[in-house]
């Protein structure tokens, strides 16, 4: 009877997984839209309350820029694209944009 070592010794190599890249979702300040709209936008398709709404709103009016919420790419790229047609439907310029965290 034939006898085989092995002297390597087989280790279990866990899988190394990097969490995907997240994307803020902005808001744009612009000259026209008015802020009854933001803030109508940002609890429609962002699931704030009126008074979070109300701040972020605040905060493209005076910063020339918000944040919405930070997602996955997938999301954020609906978002983005959900908010620019109801703007567009709606006849307002108002910017959604997205940017990697």
């Amino acid at each position: 009877m034939a006898q085989y070592k092995d002297d390597s010794i087989l280790q279990a190599e866990r899988a190394k997984t990097t969490p995907p890249p997240m994307f803020k979702v902005m808001l744009l300040n612009d000259d026209y839209t008015p802020m009854e709209f933001v803030v109508f936008v940002l609890q429609q398709f962002f699931s704030m309350n009126r008074e979070r709404a109300t701040q972020i709103m605040l905060a493209v009016h005076r910063e020339g820029m918000g944040v919405c919420g930070v997602y996955p790419k997938d999301i954020a790229t609906t978002k983005v694209q959900q908010v620019t047609a109801f703007a567009q439907q709606h006849q307002h310029p108002l910017q959604c944009v997205m940017e990697e965290t």
